[in-house]
């Protein structure tokens, strides 16, 4: 009896069932590159329920950088259609490629605007951002900072791979130039050397000189002039170049002994991460 009365006091616990609800399964932004013709890219739609029949979803979509659907994206549905038994399925953006090539970026916001069950209220947006593969002209200066551990250079002769690491960049006044400063070049502890770069024409970005000295110790070169300062300049007025997309530089320089001359020799850098 006793164990009786124990057991006829438990409370029962009351079962929550969720609400039927439509949403983008919890995920509320994506970004997608399209670097190809026939990329896609694939937004989840769901319910928080399964049912025996089937259940539509309607969306709609707009863009706040006026990119018009039939020029700039096709979408494969704005009514999709859930089967029965099935709480999950999604719809499908193609970004048109060549709209893509020159930098341009796009947003897009899905909203969960009607169909047969009500949108979530915690989960009824969606935002897609969208952009083209690489474009070399824009360019983020920050991106380049950091340790590129593949730099080989030619001074008459192969030596590498070792570490170089560009340590500050700066933008200059213009929005296609800027500086970056470079340490470890020749691997033979040298001050670090300033370069200017320029991507105001995407297809032909440089990487220019200015002539600077107290750069270190001349004998690294040659031990004739151990002890010299070391000056650097641009070597007959070739440049170098650079790609923000694969994060690589090459310097070209001339290299010379401070208040003496400079040797015959291009010095040819290449960075690489």
């Amino acid at each position: 009896m006793l164990l009786f009365a124990i057991n006829a006091c438990k409370k029962t616990e009351a079962l929550t069932i969720p609400p039927e609800q439509a949403h983008f399964t919890n995920l509320s932004a994506g970004t997608y590159f399209i670097t190809g013709p026939s990329v896609t890219y694939k937004i989840p739609v769901g319910f928080t329920t399964v049912s025996d029949k089937d259940r539509t979803v309607v969306l709609s979509v707009t863009s706040p950088t006026g990119a018009p659907q039939g020029t700039h994206y096709n979408i494969s549905t704005k009514s999709l259609v859930i089967p029965a038994g099935k709480a999950l399925d999604s719809i499908t953006v193609s970004g048109v490629f060549a709209q893509y090539q020159g930098g341009r970026k796009d947003t897009l916001v899905f909203t969960i605007s009607g169909g047969d069950v009500a949108p979530s209220d915690y989960n009824s947006k969606f935002t897609l951002f969208m952009r083209g593969p690489c474009f070399e002209g824009d360019v983020d200066l920050n991106i380049l900072k950091g340790a590129y551990t593949k730099t080989n250079e030619d001074f008459g002769g192969p030596y590498g791979p070792y570490l170089t690491t560009i340590t500050a960049v700066t933008q200059l006044p213009g929005a296609t130039t800027g500086t970056v400063t470079i340490t470890n070049i020749f691997d033979a502890g040298w001050n670090p050397i300033t370069f200017t770069l320029n991507w105001t024409d995407p297809a032909n970005r440089t990487v220019t000189l200015v002539q600077q000295s107290g750069i270190g110790n001349a004998g690294t070169i040659s031990a004739t002039y151990a002890g010299q300062d070391i000056t650097v300049r641009p070597f007959a007025g070739q440049v170098g170049t650079f790609s923000i997309c694969n994060q690589t530089l090459t310097l070209k320089m001339q290299l010379g002994v401070t208040g003496l001359g400079f040797f015959g020799t291009l010095y040819t850098v290449t960075m690489a991460r």
